[in-house]
């Protein structure tokens, strides 16, 4: 049994390391990620000419700065203006467009003092976010999102993004987050789930949510559970995952990981003990367990296979399947294919 033994490290290191880069690849495509803001056509009653000639002194000045002082002259005169959106809409495309960190967020918290409306702070502070992100800036992002969501409490669109940077923090072992991002994820869970769609969303973008965010919010709240040592908690949002999207190899990975850590207990207990009818339960029901592992991480291993965002993960977690089953097979791996192959897509 001592040499059944294998130790969790890892396939954690693994995890923790990974966690990343499935966020990075989704995070890229998803509806969330800040796009230069539209701007919208002015419609109802004719706007006055000297209004209109203000914003478009604001479109037309070419320096930023010149643009934010004409737009602060912009609301002295016109503090109700219906064009406010459009003005905001503009600013917002041409912050967004500066290449350096530190250039945007200044801008953008400027932006952000002279339109305080909710709905100007939905274009406004998730892009200043995710500048305060590239900044490597944590706590200001987290600081921006508070503020965000406290004019747009039901802003399914930025908890999804500081569930997932929350948990890309645990990766660094920065865990201040994680109990906050735990609620923002539970909260966007229940928002999908009672199909509380946000006006900020079409109705293609919010269908993504149900069918391709709700499963990897669960898989986020099994992340952060596991790392705050509720396995039973991380087992059910897991499963949950599970339910609504069989294919994603990384809650795989982390079921067979929670099941590792049961297996250890059990072999640390064989080894305890001297003998006799309890030695012999102790080692079937750590068997069963790494029979558990195996299948867990076949999965993981086959719904990885030729995906370039799950090499690494691929690559690192087949030596350890590996293992288990040579173990459980008489130092064989014959059967191991057939097993991974089930679990391929078909």
């Amino acid at each position: 049994m001592k040499s059944a033994i294998f130790s969790a490290t890892r396939v954690l290191a693994a995890c923790a390391a990974l966690v990343a880069v499935a966020t990075m690849g989704l995070a890229q495509q998803d509806p969330y990620k800040p796009q230069p803001p539209s701007q919208p056509q002015q419609k109802g009653p004719q706007v006055p000419e000297g209004e209109r000639r203000a914003v478009e002194k604001i479109q037309t000045t070419l320096d930023i700065a010149a643009k934010m002082k004409a737009a602060g002259e912009f609301l002295k005169k016109f503090p109700k203006s219906t064009l406010r959106a459009e003005v905001v809409g503009h600013l917002g495309s041409q912050v967004t467009k500066m290449p350096d960190a530190t250039q945007q967020i200044a801008q953008l918290e400027s932006l952000a003092a002279m339109f305080d409306q909710p709905s100007e702070a939905q274009t406004i502070y998730p892009a200043l976010i995710e500048a305060y992100i590239k900044a490597q800036r944590i706590d200001d992002s987290f600081t921006a999102a508070t503020k965000l969501l406290e004019k747009n409490p039901n802003d399914v669109s930025t908890l999804l993004r500081m569930s997932i940077l929350g948990t890309e923090q645990i990766k660094v072992k920065n865990l201040k987050y994680v109990q906050t991002s735990q609620q923002y994820a539970a909260k966007a869970v229940g928002l999908i789930e009672d199909d509380k769609k946000p006006d900020t969303l079409n109705a293609e973008q919010w269908g993504d949510y149900k069918t391709r965010w709700l499963p990897h919010l669960y898989y986020l709240l099994g992340f952060m559970s596991y790392f705050s040592d509720n396995k039973p908690g991380a087992v059910e949002h897991l499963e949950k995952a599970v339910g609504l999207n069989s294919q994603d190899p990384m809650t795989y990975v982390l079921l067979g990981t929670i099941i590792n850590d049961e297996y250890e207990t059990l072999a640390k207990k064989f080894q305890g003990l001297t003998g006799g009818p309890l030695k012999e339960e102790t080692l079937k029901q750590a068997q069963a367990k790494m029979d558990q592992v195996i299948d867990q991480f076949a999965r993981a291993v086959a719904l990885s296979e030729g995906q370039e965002q799950y090499k690494q993960l691929h690559d690192q977690i087949l030596p350890s399947l590996e293992n288990y089953y040579k173990y459980r097979h008489n130092n064989s791996t014959t059967g191991l294919k057939e097993l991974i192959d089930k679990y391929k897509k078909p």
